[in-house]
């Protein structure tokens, strides 16, 4: 097992043992530090292979960011924004999910469950603005995926959209997001412990170690007629994606739809997938044939989707891929086109660009960097597991 810093954040845990039972994290969490951490390199990123570890520094300098805080939370883990609404929404994981202005838009830390790996992990709104949806477990671990209408400052009339058992007490994923499609995109690990003991990942009947793709205004929701798997026998109608261990962060490319999709490793290897935009879904990414590009304990497969970025874990103080976004605001011109990404253990942040990802640079550093987010401008965030909610801007 790695050290138990390492083991703090839900879902960012590549590890190869179970992690402890459910419970709160039997150390408490670092002080908040007071400053900001400092850029130290730019975009415009020099040649290297994906698997590079630490990537390169050397890039042209064609400017700099910062990550200025813009607050505090407890525990942040997700964010999401809202049409016509200027306020960020945070989630934190004991159970609250807050706006910036401080307002507590639902309280859910009476129900969550505690474990490293479990409690309130994911939030999405819909694109009309008038629903939210939350992703988080509850005390039997279950995930649920829960539907509150919303009209700016009250969330009412709750709603379970999708309930989901959960074997173990990790790989929970947690992830929503509404594609270009206007469907809720929802992420689900492959239920945990270590290895795949149930072999998930490659199982079509189960919507563990998948990412879904639903419509979640039906009762309690409606498949797409077109999902890859929908009217094939044995295999779940919801299934858009599969192979994967934790997909705990993914997000679509605003401008050409194409999603990018961080999936948690094992032992050996970080890895982030990309799905065209033309995709017509039922991918797969190989877990637990595969763990990134290398074979996973003699296995082998057909088919596998490779992934377009790995880098290399248990060195340099890696533990946990965080999947960004591909930039597409107008105040970082030397990034946009870069998909950022970055490492919960290591902190380090980078970006490349979007047509080749091998080509990475370092561009500034989060402590325990939880999730990226992306503002109805485009512009960027990324938040800290310690509290902060940070911009990313130019220095």
């Amino acid at each position: 097992m790695r050290p138990l810093a390492a083991v703090l954040l839900l879902a960012l845990t590549a590890c190869s043992a179970a992690p402890p039972p459910p419970g709160p994290a039997s150390v408490p969490l670092a002080p908040a530090s007071t400053t900001a951490p400092t850029a130290t390199s730019t975009t415009a990123p020099s040649a290297t292979s994906a698997t590079a570890d630490p990537a390169p520094k050397s890039a042209p300098e064609h400017g700099q960011v910062r990550f200025r805080e813009l607050g505090r939370f407890e525990r942040p883990v997700a964010f999401a924004v809202r049409a016509g609404d200027e306020r960020l929404y945070v989630a934190e994981q004991g159970g609250r999910l807050r706006a910036t202005d401080g307002d507590v838009l639902v309280d859910l830390s009476g129900e969550v469950s505690g474990g490293n790996e479990q409690g309130l992990l994911g939030v999405a709104f819909h694109p009309s603005g008038r629903w939210l949806y939350l992703d988080w477990t509850d005390a039997r671990g279950a995930t649920h995926v829960t539907e509150w209408a919303f009209d700016g400052r009250r969330a009412t009339g709750r709603r379970d959209v999708l309930t989901q058992e959960q074997p173990y007490a990790n790989h929970n994923g947690g992830q929503l997001a509404f594609g270009p499609d206007g469907h809720l995109y929802v992420g689900l690990g492959d239920g945990g412990s270590a290895g795949d003991p149930q072999g998930n990942g490659q199982d079509l009947g189960t919507l563990l170690g998948k990412i879904l793709r639903i419509d979640p205004r039906g009762r309690p929701y409606k498949v797409p007629e077109d999902n890859p798997f929908a009217g094939k026998d044995g295999a779940r109608a919801e299934i858009w994606a599969y192979g994967l261990r934790n997909p705990w962060r993914f997000g679509f490319d605003r401008r050409t739809g194409d999603l990018w999709i961080g999936d948690v490793g094992q032992d050996e290897v970080e890895e982030i997938d990309h799905q065209p935009a033309a995709s017509e879904g039922g991918e797969n990414y190989g877990w637990n044939l595969r763990e990134g590009e290398r074979p996973f304990r003699g296995g082998t497969g057909r088919g596998l989707t490779e992934p377009v970025i790995t880098y290399p874990l248990h060195k340099d103080g890696n533990c946990s891929v965080i999947a960004g976004y591909v930039y597409r605001g107008a105040a970082l011109p030397w990034l946009r086109g870069s998909f950022l990404y970055g490492d919960f253990c290591a902190g380090w942040v980078r970006a490349a660009p979007a047509g080749e990802p091998s080509k990475a640079a370092e561009i500034g550093r989060v402590e325990q960097l939880s999730s990226f987010g992306e503002g109805l401008d485009g512009e960027l965030y990324a938040l800290s597991l310690r509290g902060p909610l940070y911009r990313i801007e130019p220095a």
